[in-house]
């Protein structure tokens, strides 16, 4: 029996436009909700993210993060390469690898610090 349960993350953004026009170039469309502005969904086919505004964030300091398991990580790792993030810093991407822990991965930090891992079962 396959259960419909799901788990979709919320993380910190100092500033919720900013946050839709950085998904934006890995091609995840979204807006912004609710009272004052303050809450975002974000989607990319079968992915989601939520975001709440933290305006007082550091993105050096951040411990915020999430595991995105997908079906097929090397065709998201090419298309995410697109959008000509650094390999350094705050903002950047990851190479892909294969990890000791089975998984084929790679990881994105965010312009908030935030850290997504993305990855599928070896």
């Amino acid at each position: 029996m396959k259960s419909n349960d799901l788990a979709i993350p919320i993380l910190p953004s100092r500033s919720l436009p900013s946050t839709l026009a950085f998904f934006a170039r890995l091609g995840f469309e979204g807006e912004i909700l609710g009272e004052g502005d303050a809450y975002a969904i974000l989607t990319r086919g079968d992915l989601e993210l939520h975001f709440v505004l933290h305006a007082a964030l550091v993105p050096a300091e951040s411990w915020a993060g999430c595991y995105l398991r997908v079906a097929d990580v090397e065709s998201l790792y090419k298309a995410f390469l697109e959008a000509g993030l650094p390999r350094r810093g705050i903002p950047r991407m990851d190479a892909i690898e294969n990890k000791p822990w089975g998984m084929r991965e790679f990881a994105i930090v965010d312009e908030d610090g935030n850290l997504l891992r993305v990855g599928q079962v070896l």
